[in-house]
């Protein structure tokens, strides 16, 4: 064996997880790729008893799920983003966000928000740091079951994105707080809202049993092609609309920022749907299955947040807010070939 041959099987050597790659793989896919320590071992995914809770759980929900490929490694994000690269872009939105808030409290906006619109956001926004953290909850949930490393990384880092609407919604509570109502920063009280009134009960309802949708399959058709895009069209941009023409700029501004985030998270979506379909035709009639069973809640549950919209002193017609949501969903779900 010549010395070229020799150095070209060592470079071969170095990249040996990716197959007969014949290039440098991309740092999104070096820290990528095959990463997963507990999946497709037999005979169960973690090195322990078979018997063990994990491991039955694993087996059951997604070994045992019927949303299935060959091989899920080929799957990309259509971002590539890393840990790394994650966090920068973030920490310029971070830091874009912190300089709105900053401008906008040195001018004292909050004290010129009407009575009547800070009621709205009490019922509206300010609960909805119970609703994003289901939505963060459930995105965990299938970065950690997911069966590659792939789709790891994007469920979580949409887990990190609903952390940062958690975050400056809470905020936000407690600097209107300090302006109208001390009862604006009561977690009792906001708690009350999420659990009694009636505007969010079908969300709630259409939520929490979204936390009961163990098949790792199933709790991606109904987080990512039902719950999460209704909601964010909602919660987002109608509710930045409403909050511009109540002269709720900042509100208006940051969820226009929050709904970059969720773009992002409908283009890996789109993305995962096209790949899990192209290697296995059935899994387009299993996600239309999943689609069609969580519709018609995730639909009422918007039917009763919109109610809130006709309330606002400049108020949008609850109808309209309604159809506008859902069309929207619609045109998404066509994108994924799916209604």
């Amino acid at each position: 064996m010549s010395t070229q041959q020799r150095l070209q099987r060592r470079k071969r050597r170095t990249w040996s997880q990716f197959g007969d790659l014949r290039r440098v793989p991309s740092e999104y896919e070096i820290v990528t790729h095959k990463l997963h320590y507990h999946f497709r071992r037999d005979p169960a995914p973690f090195e322990l008893d078979p018997s063990a809770p994990i491991n039955q759980w694993y087996l059951k929900y997604r070994e045992g799920s019927p949303f299935q490929v060959d091989d899920w490694e080929d799957f990309r994000d259509p971002n590539q983003l890393t840990y790394r690269s994650y966090i920068k872009q973030q920490h310029e939105r971070e830091t874009y966000i912190d300089s709105l808030i900053d401008e906008f409290e040195r001018k004292d906006s909050d004290a010129h928000l009407s009575k009547d619109w800070v009621q709205i956001l009490e019922r509206l926004y300010i609960p909805s740091r119970f609703s994003t953290h289901v939505l963060q909850m459930v995105a965990q949930y299938i970065g950690q079951i997911a069966p590659s490393a792939y789709i790891t990384n994007v469920a979580h880092f949409q887990g990190a994105d609903e952390c940062r609407s958690l975050q400056r919604s809470a905020y936000r509570a407690k600097a209107l707080s300090l302006v109208h109502s001390p009862d604006l920063a009561s977690s009792e009280k906001t708690r009350q809202i999420w659990e009694t009134d009636l505007v969010w009960q079908p969300m709630r309802e259409l939520l929490e049993k979204l936390l009961i949708a163990y098949d790792w399959g199933e709790a991606f058709a109904a987080l990512n092609l039902v719950a999460k895009p209704l909601y964010d069209e909602l919660m987002l941009n109608q509710l930045g609309k409403l909050a511009e023409q109540n002269d709720d700029n900042l509100l208006a501004y940051i969820n226009s920022d929050f709904a970059l985030d969720s773009q992002r998270s409908q283009e890996w979506t789109k993305e995962l749907v096209k790949y899990a379909v192209e290697r296995r035709g059935e899994n387009q009639q299993l996600l239309q299955a999943w689609v069609n069973k969580w519709k018609p809640l995730a639909y009422r549950a918007v039917e009763g947040l919109a109610v809130v919209f006709g309330s606002a002193p400049y108020s949008i017609e609850p109808a309209y807010v309604t159809q506008s949501v859902i069309a929207v969903h619609k045109a998404f779900l066509t994108q994924c070939h799916l209604e």
